[in-house]
């Protein structure tokens, strides 16, 4: 399974780094093949400063050794050997009436002294955070999320979305990170679900990333801005920022399996602003985008 889910995630750094760059049309994706002296390594692929696209960074990695004792702890293991690998993609646009997009799709395995497979899970998902709020893009993706789930399971749209409500908001500010779309971890192995239907699901909501995103970049990337649309594309990106640092599952695990800094961190936006105190005038395009955040809104 490892290796074909390891196969699945580099075909599609490819599909998505390419389809990219021809949006972008001006930036080219750098890439940077790694290796993690405790075993494995990845193949980041960075771009930046485009006509589209700021910054954005589409990698894979695939690591393995001991599990470190941090993680021992937190998985509630011993002394185990683990292998994990995932597609971990970030995206953020120039003009800010184009969304913020984040994605990933990992799998994990985990072994005993004699290197059996003692535990195994898929996880992952895929969530927009904008700027502007149209909410025709915000039905687009969620619909196009449902219809990937609802070929596997009529229940998982209405579970990963609730979760993914859940997991990306900003506790110490009582918002939301973005609109959503689908978050799942630990799916394992049951008596309705096998790892190869995992893996069929978890490849399916991959396959739809394009599908989801792309057309809202088509549609708003050519409308004009102003430099305070620009400045509160910023302030925002500042929340951006708090999350991953202070909340992210994925970070905290980069960090403690010594992973590569620059990886892990391709996620930051290049230009960011913390004002103090700021609050949004009444009645703005802005403060409309704040009151949506402060609860979950279902929009299909």
């Amino acid at each position: 399974m490892k290796d074909k889910f390891y196969q699945y995630i580099q075909d599609l750094q490819d599909r998505i780094t390419s389809k990219l760059e021809t949006i972008d049309r001006k930036a080219k994706f750098q890439e940077d093949i790694w290796k993690r002296p405790e075993g494995g390594g990845g193949r980041t692929r960075v771009i930046e400063n485009g006509n589209v696209f700021e910054k954005g960074g589409v990698n894979i990695s695939g690591v393995h050794g001991k599990l470190p004792k941090s993680m021992q702890a937190y998985f509630k293991v011993g002394d185990v050997d683990f292998f994990a690998c995932g597609l971990s993609l970030v995206l953020h646009p120039k003009n800010p009436m184009v969304p913020t997009v984040h994605a990933n799709w990992r799998y994990f395995e985990m072994y005993d002294k004699d290197g059996n497979i003692i535990d195994s899970w898929f996880g992952g998902g895929q969530d927009l955070t904008p700027y502007y709020l149209f909410e025709e893009d915000a039905k687009h993706f969620h619909q196009t999320c449902k219809t990937a789930c609802d070929k596997h399971n009529s229940e998982f749209y209405l579970t990963y979305k609730k979760r993914c409500d859940e997991y990306f908001y900003n506790v110490h500010r009582n918002e939301g990170r973005g609109l959503g779309g689908l978050f799942f971890d630990y799916c394992k192995a049951s008596e309705t679900m096998t790892m190869e239907n995992w893996y069929n699901f978890v490849t399916e909501v991959g396959d739809s990333f394009l599908d989801a995103y792309i057309p809202i970049v088509e549609k708003r990337k050519d409308l004009p801005y102003t430099q305070e649309q620009r400045n509160w594309q910023e302030i925002r990106r500042g929340r951006y920022v708090e999350f991953n640092l202070v909340h992210d599952k994925g970070t905290l695990f980069g960090l403690k399996t010594n992973g590569r800094i620059e990886s892990i961190l391709m996620s930051l936006p290049p230009h960011v602003q913390w004002v103090y105190d700021h609050h949004p005038e009444a009645g703005s395009d802005e403060e409309k985008l704040i009151e949506v955040l402060k609860n979950p809104i279902d929009w299909i």
